[in-house]
């Protein structure tokens, strides 16, 4: 990344603390490259999230599902064709 555009950020020591930590742990080259990390981790988790909530509970459809009946019930079929005229 070009270091063209930064800024100043003002944290306590104990985030210095844990950005040192997290920085190793992450084997990332500085701050700012474990905080990216950190963030892209958060956004993928908040994806899957958002994407997965029916996770375990919906299942391919198969051919016994498109079986059902499509048509609309009788009381249906007259009030569309009451509705159009």
């Amino acid at each position: 990344m070009s270091l063209t555009k930064t800024t100043t950020i003002k944290v306590s020591r104990d985030t210095i603390a844990m950005l040192e930590r997290l920085r190793d742990k992450l084997q990332a080259k500085s701050f700012d490259e474990a905080i990216r990390l950190l963030l892209m981790k958060h956004y993928v988790r908040l994806i899957d999230e958002m994407f997965g909530v029916d996770k375990g509970w919906v299942r391919p459809f198969t051919e016994e599902d498109r079986g059902e009946d499509r048509k609309l019930p009788l009381e249906a079929q007259r009030e569309l064709e009451r509705r159009r005229f």
